[in-house]
This record gives structure tokens, sequence and C-alpha cells, in this order.
């Protein structure tokens, strides 16, 4: 069946239609400076389109959440929401095959950038049987698929970039097809601007994003100017899903607008400069009031008494008291503790670390010799079935694995001792709770960015079974089955 979406006109007068089922298999990109509408058109799109696809799209601006009262889109404020919750509403979505808007309004660029991690992922990873074909449709891509660092911490980027090259590298298979927005396109990474087979180019001024808007039309660089010189609202199009050849297009209207728009000039307020000046230079009022007192919350006295009957007095200056050797042997108890309590798998070091200190001082620690980023280290070799330091007995592995962030220890660890020690290569879930997830897809793209790094060779034979090489290290696992 094919499925025309017509999107404007061109100079001509003649309707310009996409066809969607090739917009599904070849994907879009979108580009234009701040003002010339691309919002308008993704929304065009959008519009004209709904009942025809499941639409997803990722809004950093809210702007999209319009599409709820008449198109039925389902709004969710990420900002209410947590990672793991945002993960889990994914799947759902791609269950039940749910048009929604993700509304990343309200969060910092970092939160933006996990948030829609966590959310792109879910859809990568949800079951095959769900893999019913879908528009994703990420506004400011450049947010999410920067072309170089940024103020963000380099793990988020990392872990943002990985799932906008999935949906567009990857996501066709799993009926996902990526229509993504930018401002510019020398600020979006390349591999992800690549994967896409269509272009509608907006207004830019710039002389490299002309150049990049140019090259990827198929035109000339002395023809470049032309970007230069459109209007609000009018795109060169050039792709299998709209034309052959580059084609100008007006963008035609749409039936929702956007909670912001465009300022507009208003005439400005007369009033003499005095009354202006008294006004603006008036003492402020006092607006505290004092606060109600606070009610106590009652606890029930045989939960008051069982409480303190289990309480641990903690020592004042017991840390000084304590041989090394033995303090070294407490923090290796504390540690293992928190790794075989099940629920310590999927919670955040900072979390975890608080708990460490409580642990810590209830065994006569008051002041434990490690900090949260040597905590996470050390909780990464628990994980991994190492309770003594890793500093001192697997100093080799550790210098092999200098590349990696401190969270990825633990799975490299390991593959690490199972390898030392001639054991079977540990399964996907295996590697997932010394991860800290519990999603199998987080831990294959795992594994193929350590392999990225040259840490990791792994052999799949005729069985299914597979086998990790360390080859800086010169070891090797057993064959094993990977689920």
């Amino acid at each position: 069946m094919t499925v025309r979406v017509e999107m404007g006109k061109d100079t001509g007068g003649a309707a310009v239609s996409m066809d969607l089922e090739e917009l599904l298999a070849t994907r879009l990109l979108v580009q234009g400076n701040s003002g010339s509408g691309k919002s308008h058109l993704l929304r065009r799109l959008l519009e004209q389109s709904a009942g025809q696809v499941q639409q997803v799209v990722i809004d950093p601006e809210g702007d999209f959440v319009t599409l709820g009262d008449r198109y039925g889109h389902i709004a969710i404020e990420a900002s209410e929401h947590s990672e793991r919750d945002v993960a889990r509403f994914a799947t759902r979505i791609r269950e039940h095959r749910a048009s929604v808007v993700l509304s990343l309004e309200g969060l910092e660029a970092e939160g933006q950038m996990k948030c829609a991690a966590a959310f792109l992922n879910g859809l990568f990873d949800a079951p095959r049987e769900h893999w019913y074909p879908a528009l994703v449709v990420v506004d400011e891509a450049q947010l999410f698929a920067p072309a170089g660092g940024g103020e963000v911490a380099e793990d988020v980027r990392r872990a943002s970039l990985s799932a906008m090259t999935n949906l567009m590298c990857r996501g066709r298979k799993r009926g996902l097809a990526g229509v993504i927005a930018t401002q510019r396109l020398a600020k979006l990474a390349k591999n992800v601007a690549a994967e896409a087979s269509n272009f509608l180019m907006g207004r830019t001024f710039l002389d490299i994003d002309m150049a990049r808007a140019a090259d990827l039309l198929g035109m000339e660089r002395r023809q470049a100017e032309a970007i230069r010189d459109l209007q609000r609202g009018h795109f060169l199009a050039l792709g299998p899903a709209v034309a052959r050849r580059p084609v100008a297009i007006q963008i035609g209207a749409v039936e929702t607008s956007a909670r912001s728009s465009s300022p507009k000039l208003t005439p400005l307020p007369q009033a003499p400069a005095e009354d202006f000046r008294d006004l603006l230079l008036a003492p402020a009022e006092p607006s505290w009031s004092p606060p109600a007192p606070a009610v106590p919350a009652q606890v029930p006295s045989e939960r008051l008494i069982e409480a303190l009957a289990r309480a641990t007095p903690t020592p004042v200056e017991a840390a000084p008291d304590v041989p090394a050797e033995e303090a070294a042997e407490r923090i290796a108890d504390v540690l293992r503790d928190i790794v075989e309590d099940a629920e310590s798998t999927y919670r955040s070091p900072s979390v975890l670390y608080q708990d460490f200190l409580v642990r810590c001082r209830m065994v006569g620690l008051a002041r434990p010799p490690l900090d949260l980023s040597g905590f996470v280290r050390r909780l990464s070799a628990a994980r991994a079935g190492i309770h003594g330091d890793p500093d001192a007995d697997w100093a080799q592995a550790l210098d092999a694995a200098r590349a990696l962030p401190d969270d990825m220890l633990g799975p490299f660890l390991l593959v690490a001792r199972a390898a030392r020690e001639g054991l079977p290569c540990p399964s996907d879930t295996e590697l997932a709770a010394t991860y800290g997830t519990s999603s199998l897809g987080r831990v294959r793209r795992l594994l193929t960015y350590i392999e990225s790094k040259e840490l990791f060779v792994t052999r799949v034979d005729l069985a299914g079974k597979r086998s990790i090489t360390i080859p800086r290290l010169g070891w090797t696992t057993q064959p094993s089955e990977m689920g």
C-alpha cells in the first residue's frame, strides 16, 4: 500500500508529497537555522501522517505536546519520571503502538541527553514481536548527537550519541524510521547525518553549513548560495521518498500550533519616566511568613523499641585504632554485603556510596579511605567477584582497561577473571548484573564498544558458544552459552 503525505507546493504550484513507506525505509534529515520553519515542517509531516503510522516525538522544548489535543498523542513530561521509568514507557509504547510526545522541557542539557538515550534504547531493545513501523522524530538533534565534546560529561555524551546512532543506522530493521532536525549540520555527528537518504534543507547562512547541505543535495558549491536565499517555510528537498532531483517546496499550513511562538512587536507602555522610576525602585515588601510548626510523625512504641535494640553504637574515632590490614578486610566484607544485596544492582553509585559509609561506621570504620571515585572502582571489582584491592592484585588488567570509564570496569574484570582462571565466558545476564542493568541489548552494545577499543576479541563458534580474548594480556575464556 502506497501512502503519500502532501508536504506543500513547488514553485509552479504543483503539490509535492512524500511516500510514507519509502520514508520508513530511508529516513529523513531536516536542516535550517532558527526561524527557518523546521518545527513547522515537522508538524506538517506529523499531522498529515497521523493515523497512518505510529509516531514518537522527542521534543526538547515541549512544542509538540499540542498534537495530543487534536490527534490523540500522549504527552510524557520527562521531568516527572526517572530514567528507568522512561525506558519502561518506551517498551510499552512499542507494544501498544501508541503515538507519544516525550517532552524534555524543564531538564538541563545533560538530563535531556540521559533521558533521550534511555528512551531510544528502550524503543530499540523492544522484543522482536513488537517491531512495528514507527516514525521517530527528534527535534534539535544536534543536542543528542553532537559532533564534538561539550559541557556535559563524556559518558553522557557517548550514551546519547550511541542511542542516536542506533536509531539512524540499525533502527530500520526494527521498524524505527528516524526523522531528525537540526539547526547546524556542522554540529551534528556525521555518522548520524550520513544515514539519512532524504533531505529537506532550509535557510542557513554559515558557509560550512551551506557547503554540507549542498554536498548532501548533490549541488555544486556555487549553487549553495540558493540555500541562503530561501524564505521562511521554504525548503530544498531531495530523496527517494520525495524527489529524485532537488525541488523547492513551500511547506503547507498546519492545524495545530506550538505552545511558544515567534516574538512579535507590541507597542511599548506609555507612562511618565517618574512613574516608572517609582515603580521600579520601590522597596520590596516583606513576603516571609514563619513556617508552621512541624508535627512529628508518630512511631508505634513497639517498632521504636525494636529499632533501638537493633541499633549498633557508632564509635566516634574508631578508624585510627583499626590496623590497616583489618580495615581492608572490613571494607571488603562491606562491599561483599552490598553486592550480595539483590536490590543494590540497579541503584546509582552515589546512593550505594552513602550506604557504604553507613555500613562502614557500623563495623567500626568512621573514615573509610575511599572517595566516590575509588568506591566505584572497588564496587565494579566486587561485582566481578574481586573482593581484595584490585590495584594490587589486578594492576595488569586495570592498566589495560585505562580507556574505559569506571562503570565499565565490572564487566571487563568479570571477563578478565574468567579468562585468567580459564573459566567459561560470562553470560550476558552475568555481565548485565555487573553493569547495573537488566537490558541484554545494553550489554551487547557494551561489548561492541569494548571491542572497538581493541580490549576484547569475541569469537562465536558454530554451536553458538562465545569466548572472549583479551589480546593485551594474552588471556582467553572458555567457550560458553551467551544467554
